[in-house]
């Protein structure tokens, strides 16, 4: 059984509590919201920008930089024609921008560089010139892990 539907079927069973199916209305209400304003944003905006809320006209979205936040600022104007078309933001006169980078960036994998075989020989070179005996295995085990 897929996730969504677990959590649809799990939501229908507590579907008696006001509470709760009053902020699944408030949830889904801001979903859509959210989808017209992407929509009404250039395609080369949306991405990295969120809809945060539109309370007595004003409009604020938030930004992942400080780059993005600029270019919708730049081009408010446009993007609060386009908005006003949809019932919802008829109203809107003001569009404000936070920004909010991600929480969580993804981690890039740190690749290793192999060694270049004119390090290795340097390596080499310095290791038959060191006294201590301990310090030139370990310059030598290194200087054989060179690239082929």
């Amino acid at each position: 059984m897929s996730r969504k539907r677990e959590q649809k079927m799990s939501f229908d069973k507590v579907g008696g509590n006001p509470a709760l199916r009053e902020l699944m209305s408030k949830a889904e209400l801001h979903r859509q919201a959210e989808e017209q304003v992407l929509g009404a944003l250039p395609e080369e905006l949306v991405g990295g920008v969120r809809f945060l809320s539109c309370h007595d006209g004003e409009l604020i979205l938030s930004a992942a930089n400080a780059t993005r936040a600029s270019q919708i600022r730049f081009r408010q104007h446009e993007i609060m024609a386009s908005v006003r078309e949809h019932e919802l933001f008829r109203y809107v006169w003001k569009l404000k921008v936070k920004v909010a980078p991600p929480r969580f960036r993804e981690k890039r994998r740190v690749e290793k560089q192999p060694l270049s075989k004119e390090n290795a020989r340097l390596l080499e070179e310095e290791a038959g010139h060191t006294k201590d005996k301990a310090l030139r295995e370990v310059l030598e085990k290194l200087a054989s892990h060179a690239r082929d």
